[in-house]
């Protein structure tokens, strides 16, 4: 057989209808909309096309459930002109291409999403070709916002987990994402897939859901529930890191207790036109450097750089670039403190 190469994404295809605001309104008052425009938007397809965009060489392929709609097609040609294959991407007249208005706040990048599950919630393990892939890593985005994947499985917890396991005795190497949902569902929905992944990304708002932690404490990120969450995560299964990513940088932790922290860069407030897409950013980042065999060190460098040139765009990805060009921003701009400084 040979040797694997590059990434399968799967899971939420969504066409993002991206709104910049000058404010976020109280109920029943009015906000102005100052631009708008359509994106991508989901797990599988912002990564994918942000290391297109970085500028991967190596394969990438797409796998998921689209409707039959100008939104699906829409889909399948931006794929189209960023080199992904779509030879395991599904068609159905059962559900509408999902989509999510995305309203972006202006001043903050701060942003609230409303979003239309459609085709994905259909989505089945099934339909994933893991088989017929010569992929070397599985990832699959975003846990939580897969209703079909997200079902109870009575041998595995949960059909996503289910599926993560055929993966790694497949050989894949896996990774997963999480949705920022607010519910008491992470428990029982994420919990099951953990000892089934290589790689989990989430923010620090989905890491302390798992585990009942409160890591933001008003604008502050609290170092010891922040620790704490990890290792507690890190114990429940993962094989390889845990990254934790959020506004002042990235936690990176392995199941033998190497800790590593990037501090994100500091951009101007007139540089950021929104942070969508900013954490698919910096997981694009760091799986290109993975896939390279890179140290975990310079994938997290990675990781902060692509998300600085994805915040200077309101969409998902059109601000991603070359990764040599954003990788200049660390010349141009400094970093945020280090939260762990070496001792």
């Amino acid at each position: 057989m040979p040797e694997r190469s590059g990434i399968l994404a799967a899971g939420n295809w969504i066409v993002d209808h991206l709104k910049v605001i000058d404010l976020w309104p109280s109920q029943d008052a009015l906000a102005i909309i100052q631009s708008e425009t359509n994106g991508n938007g989901g797990s599988p397809f912002n990564v994918l096309i942000d290391l297109s965009r970085l500028g991967a060489d190596f394969p990438l392929q797409a796998a998921g459930m689209i409707g039959t709609d100008s939104a699906g097609d829409w889909i399948l040609d931006a794929c189209r002109q960023n080199r992904i294959d779509l030879s395991s991407m599904h068609r159905t007249d059962a559900a509408p291409t999902s989509y999510t208005d995305v309203m972006s706040v202006a001043t903050t990048g701060r942003r609230t999403f409303f979003h239309q599950r459609g085709a994905n919630a259909l989505l089945q393990g099934s339909d994933i070709e893991l088989e017929s892939s010569s992929a070397k890593l599985f990832h699959l985005g975003y846990l939580l916002l897969l209703d079909s994947l997200d079902a109870a499985s009575p041998t595995f917890g949960t059909k996503s987990a289910e599926l993560l396991r055929r993966a790694s005795e497949l050989g894949f190497v896996t990774s997963a994402d999480v949705v920022s949902e607010e519910s008491d569902r992470y428990r029982r929905i994420v919990f099951p897939a953990l000892r089934h992944l290589d790689l989990l990304f989430m923010n620090e708002f989905e890491a302390g859901r798992m585990v009942d932690s409160k890591i933001r404490v008003g604008d502050a990120i609290d170092r010891d529930a922040l620790m704490s969450t990890a290792e507690a995560l890190v114990k429940a299964g993962i094989r390889q890191w845990l990254i934790i990513h959020f506004p002042e940088g990235i936690l990176a932790l392995s199941p033998g207790g190497k800790k590593l922290f990037q501090p994100s860069l500091k951009l101007p407030l007139e540089r950021i036109k929104g942070a969508t897409g900013a954490g698919d950013a910096v997981t694009a980042g760091v799986l290109f450097g993975y896939l390279g065999g890179l140290p975990m060190e310079t994938c997290l460098l990675y990781g902060v750089c692509a998300a600085a040139a994805c915040m200077q765009h309101p969409s998902a990805s059109d601000g991603v670039l070359p990764l040599l060009k954003c990788l200049e921003f660390v010349d141009e701009f400094s970093f945020q403190p280090n939260l762990f400084p070496p001792s």
